[in-house]
């Protein structure tokens, strides 16, 4: 008892006002509730674990043995014609699943209202097929809820058609929402007198107490619920195979009890206050009174009970998926794994991690005084593992070494170790860290310009595959990172970030994309991270439209609405994109129009041949002002600068991607339907709070718009773009579209090229003026007079065909 007091006196600081006993006794009450309220949410967690099992079960689940079963359908008006139609489904894949025959399984079924009526009797139909054909065309009758005389009519009638052998098991299925209209207990309890098992389904939202009454013993086995079909098959089959009626348990499952709940729908009658009311009767006079009112609600209540369902063991249960793979079961055997990007090895989500994307690969690796040698000997373990799980003798990919703190340094150049796996791991070991502080930038700057400086294989042959820095950092940059990895990107530089949790804002910096950037919680937790790495590497073998044939032009908003900072922002957006594409005369062909209230172009599609021409040229686009006028903008691009004139190619897809904060889209949807019908693809990038709809209509698909929140999260989307520019542009080309023809000719396909039709012009686009006058026997005849003339020879054929006919009747 001591030494009670002298815990409650340590719990006095809770409640300060109470005395200790009291204290600890009204503590230990609220911990007692707190781990009861915690095991009841693990018991419902449980049975929805168990959900799947259940069904699978009951799919599996088949009874054979000699039974007569009579359902007692609920036809009346509670339960509503909807609920009718379930009750059917669910009694006719009941009997799918019985061994329907003349010697074993034998339904009937009756249907009652306000009075019972035989559908069909239990020697009416001996096949599965005749029976299901049957039940599907019983129709709902309505009426009031006799439940009780459809059990008395069981009583008086017995089983109609039933075999009366008490070898026989006599089972009856009563599917009902359990509101009935009289007593139903005493012919319910006279029934299950004469030995037959009377099971109870509830339809709807079910009156459980009137069904709990009228089903066999014990209550728990005999009442189920229709709505949740295979768990009432399961439970129903269950039941007839723990009680020896029939066998329908498969090899290997077994009968499981645990703890669920049924619902249902009551009627609350709440007491909202006393208010003044009028009163009266005949003869005497009104008088005002104090009168209750009651507010009646439709509330939801829960039911606890236990049941007893067949678990068969699911292949899943062992967790064969590795890696984060997703178990899909497929019968009680069977299953396959849904596996995360980067595994897929085998069919248990085993690493699939060859490096099998063509790639120049330099790892650039922080060695600087902030990290630690445990740290930095970490990093390079980490490689080394990279290394050796996804680099083969065959990789197509070349790896170069580079090292930074205050300085950088490339200890071994992309593709020295080209095929020897051992020289490159040898190199790995080498690495010392560099020292001085972390000069993230400075490194990222350095390695752009001299990490991939190799020796062509001839002359005239340069390295054209993607080039990938990774960079391997464990503490914050001290210098500024954002201008040199943009320095980097514009330079057709990948970036990928692998660090730690606290360093992701500053990685998405440097790489430009959250999809680019790796980061794990703890030390620990780096070597998992090697699949994503590899998928993160090789994604880049398929960024951009390298090699897909493309006339791209951006139509940049550079009205007031934009200012003058955000549109330097738009103008890093193209680059960014730009860079992306094989720009070429051949491959990639990119054009730039800025417009306020009047378009401007920047450079047509034929102005530039390289990349770095054109990363060059954007810089030259012109802040406008004003307001915006997109359509005006769309107009001159269809126009102006989408013609052979300007250097648009016939058979390439076409594609204009507007980006803009939306303030001057009112009158663009007629011009962007126009240049829609013409074969080029809209995008629109709406940065900001944009009119959403009106963008929409100018791209004719929210799959060809991104909208933006702000102008610096316009860096985050350019990936997205990129793909949806490039699923566009590898559709078929319709070489009429745009008419490659010019001075209105007409273009006619001819299998997979074009001819243009020219009238009083010549050459393959009719782009030159006919140098020959047509003489005037050659001069062709206008279209009417030659239609009047094809109908004076036609009357004439005819007038002479009668006079024929009359020649010979005459004769």
């Amino acid at each position: 008892m001591g030494s009670c007091h002298q815990l409650s006196m340590q719990w006095t600081p809770v409640c300060p006002d109470m005395h200790p006993d009291i204290c600890l006794s009204l503590l230990l009450t609220l911990l007692l509730l707190q781990v009861q309220q915690n095991a009841s949410v693990q018991e419902i967690q449980t049975s929805h674990e168990n959900i799947v099992k259940i069904n699978s079960a009951g799919e599996m689940m088949k009874c054979s043995a000699a039974m007569d079963i009579l359902f007692l359908m609920d036809g009346s008006y509670s339960v509503g014609k909807g609920s009718f139609e379930r009750s059917k489904h669910y009694a006719i894949k009941l009997c799918q699943a019985l061994d329907i025959g003349p010697g074993k399984v034998r339904v009937g079924m009756i249907q009652f209202g306000s009075s019972p009526r035989l559908e069909f009797s239990l020697d009416s139909y001996l096949t599965k097929q005749e029976l299901k054909k049957h039940m599907k065309k019983i129709s709902f009758r309505g009426g009031s809820t006799q439940t009780g005389l459809a059990l008395k009519y069981v009583l008086r009638k017995g089983f109609p058609g039933g075999r009366n052998s008490s070898s026989v098991a006599r089972i009856a299925v009563l599917l009902s929402d359990g509101r009935s209209q009289g007593n139903v207990v005493q012919a319910a309890a006279q029934l299950k007198a004469a030995g037959v098992v009377l099971f109870a389904v509830g339809l709807r939202y079910p009156k459980w107490e009137e069904l709990h009454a009228l089903a066999s013993e014990p209550m728990e086995s005999h009442v189920f619920f229709a709505e949740h079909f295979y768990d009432a098959v399961n439970g129903l089959y269950t039941t007839l195979s723990t009680f020896a009626v029939c066998s329908a348990t498969p090899p290997g499952c077994q009968v499981e009890t645990f703890p669920c709940e049924r619902k249902t729908l009551e009627t609350v009658k709440e007491l909202q206050g006393n208010f003044m009311c009028w009163k009266g009767s005949k003869g005497y006079s009104p008088y005002t009174s104090l009168c209750p009112f009651y507010r009646y609600n439709k509330v939801y209540r829960r039911h606890p009970t236990v049941c007893h369902r067949t678990l068969c063991p699911d292949p899943c249960d062992s967790q064969p998926c590795l890696n984060g793979g997703t178990c899909v079961s497929e019968g009680p055997e069977g299953f396959h794994c849904v596996c995360p990007p980067g595994y897929g090895g085998d069919p248990h989500c085993a690493p699939a991690l060859s490096l099998d994307c063509s790639v120049d690969l330099l790892f650039l690796l922080e060695g600087s005084d902030a990290l630690t040698l445990e740290g930095f000997l970490r990093l390079k373990s980490f490689l080394k593992r990279f290394l050796q799980t996804v680099i083969g003798s065959n990789s197509p990919s070349k790896v170069g070494l580079a090292v930074f703190g205050a300085e950088a340094q490339v200890e071994a150049t992309v593709g020295r170790f080209n095929g020897d796996l051992r020289a490159l791991l040898q190199a790995v070991e080498a690495l010392k860290p560099f020292g001085g502080e972390t000069r993230t930038g400075h490194a990222l700057r350095y390695v752009t310009r001299h990490g991939f400086v190799s020796e062509p294989v001839f002359a005239d042959v340069t390295d054209d595959l993607p080039r990938v820095v990774v960079l391997l950092t464990a503490t914050p940059a001290i210098d500024e990172v954002v201008e040199p990895s943009k320095y980097a990107r514009d330079r057709e530089i990948f970036l990928i970030g692998v660090g730690p949790d606290s360093l992701k804002a500053q990685l998405n910096n440097i790489t430009g994309n959250p999809q680019r950037t790796l980061t794990y919680s703890a030390p620990d937790r780096l070597t998992a991270k090697i699949p994503e790495l590899k998928a993160k590497i090789c994604s880049v073998d398929t960024q951009g439209c390298l090699g897909q044939a493309v006339d791209l032009v951006f139509a940049l908003d550079a009205s007031m609405g934009v200012g003058r900072d955000n549109f330097v922002a738009l103008q890093n957006f193209v680059r960014s994109l730009t860079v992306q594409f094989d720009i070429n005369r051949d491959v990639a062909q990119v054009a730039l129009v800025t417009y306020g209230r009047r378009p401007a172009t920047v450079f047509g599609l034929d102005a530039h041949e390289t990349g770095s021409a054109i990363l060059k040229a954007v810089g030259d686009a012109k802040f406008m002002g004003g307001v915006a006028s997109t359509g005006t903008a769309l107009l001159h691009i269809q126009s102006d600068v989408l013609t052979v004139a300007k250097g648009a190619r016939p058979g390439v897809n076409k594609a204009v991607v507007v980006v803009t904060d939306g303030s001057g889209g009112d009158d663009a949807v007629v011009p962007a339907q126009r240049i829609r019908d013409s074969g080029v693809s809209v995008f629109v990038v709406g940065i900001g709070d944009v009119q959403s709809e009106r963008l929409r209509q100018i791209a004719a698909s929210e799959e060809r718009m991104i909208s933006v929140p702000s102008y610096e999260d316009l860096k985050y989307f350019e990936d997205v773009l990129v793909q949806m520019l490039c699923s566009e542009v590898k559709k078929a080309v319709n070489l009429c579209k745009p008419n490659p023809c010019m001075n209105n000719g007409t273009c006619i396909l001819s299998g997979g090229s074009f001819r243009c039709q020219c009238q009083g012009f010549e050459g393959p686009h009719c782009e030159t003026r006919s140098s020959r006058t047509p003489s005037r026997g050659d001069r062709p005849r206008p279209a009417g007079l030659r239609k009047k003339s094809r109908q004076k020879k036609n009357h004439q054929e005819l007038l002479r065909h009668y006079k024929l006919h009359r020649r010979r009747h005459a004769a």
